[in-house]
């Protein structure tokens, strides 16, 4: 076992609006294993249900959302850790500590009106006690620096920084516990492409002296090239292509992947990019079968009617396609 293992999770949004009841999908029945240290990517579209599997892996689970099956397994060398199963103190006790997150839109978890050492202060004595302010603060400068960020902006407050230094102040935030996993929920987003590449180089070097896994969540394929050593795509809630990320970038055998990939700019080529055809499921009403076929270009009667199993067809290669199993003769 990696240091991540989910096996066939479940995890609905269940309303009860006047009497109405509404269920939506979002993860359904995702199996995946996740090596340690390992830079693993997600993606996928807007509403494919990452950020919902994000929450789910970090135990962060609040009506309406729902888990109605599977397991989510950590292996923090002490055996199997069931993160579903945990009460809320157990929770609390390994929560950035083991498991810590980069939150989508984080630069806006900053107290506006507390400095940011005193905002590493509160953050630090939740989990554990100071005993030397002294100490404390010299630790906090010595973290920041090895993040590329001066000293001094512990002692300015979040307004007085830019974008990019926001992030990696919530970045040294999430790492300073040295946890064993680090998830992060669209890291980039709202950076110009300069800033993207200084912070997915933070992130790397991270990893690279922490030994973190990090699972890295974005629709950006590009980021994901940059990055990840292996990368999951997710469509309506499933994963429906997971590959190394040079066999995803350079033999994507989904027609789903093959759309992202195509959405590529790509140096050099003006020609035009088009973007995948129709919309992204209902998934409190999902299409029957495959749920990319009304979608698909390549669709056959069985993507109508049955739901195609992730199967490896490489080296740890594994697509969902009855297109892919058909073209080695497994099909119908």
């Amino acid at each position: 076992m990696g240091i991540l293992k989910v096996e066939n999770l479940k995890a609905y949004y269940m309303t009860d609006v006047y009497g109405t009841k509404r269920t939506v999908r979002a993860i359904d029945g995702i199996s995946v294993e996740i090596k340690e240290n390992e830079i693993f990517g997600i993606a996928g579209e807007s509403s494919c249900g990452k950020t919902t599997f994000m929450k789910v892996l970090s135990g962060a689970v609040k009506p309406p959302l729902t888990v109605v099956g599977g397991k989510v397994l950590y292996n923090f060398g002490n055996g199997s850790l069931d993160i579903l199963s945990l009460q809320k103190d157990e929770l609390r006790k390994i929560r950035w500590k083991s498991i810590s997150c980069i939150l989508q839109g984080s630069m806006s978890v900053l107290n506006p009106v507390r400095k940011i050492y005193k905002t590493f202060r509160d953050f630090v004595e939740a989990h554990q006690k100071i005993e030397k302010k002294g100490d404390f603060m010299r630790q906090m400068r010595d973290h920041l620096g090895k993040l590329g960020l001066p000293r001094e902006v512990l002692k300015a407050y979040p307004h007085h920084l830019s974008g990019g230094m926001k992030q990696r102040v919530t970045i040294a935030l999430a790492t300073i516990f040295k946890p064993s996993v680090i998830i992060a929920d669209e890291p980039t987003t709202a950076l110009d492409v300069i800033v993207q590449r200084g912070v997915l180089q933070l992130l790397k070097e991270i990893q690279k002296e922490q030994k973190n896994t990090i699972i890295l969540v974005t629709h950006d394929m590009a980021v994901h090239a940059n990055i990840a050593d292996r990368i999951a795509i997710m469509y309506a809630g499933r994963i429906v292509e997971e590959a190394k990320a040079g066999d995803i970038l350079e033999n994507s055998l989904h027609p789903y992947t093959q759309h992202l990939i195509d959405s590529l700019p790509m140096i050099g080529d003006k020609s035009h990019r088009v973007s995948i055809p129709g919309v992204p499921p209902n998934l409190a009403n999902p299409p029957s079968g495959c749920r990319f076929h009304p979608r698909c270009s390549s669709v056959m009667g069985i993507c109508r009617e049955e739901v195609p199993p992730l199967i490896e067809v490489g080296d740890r290669h594994k697509v969902a396609c009855f297109l892919v199993s058909k073209e080695s003769g497994d099909g119908k």
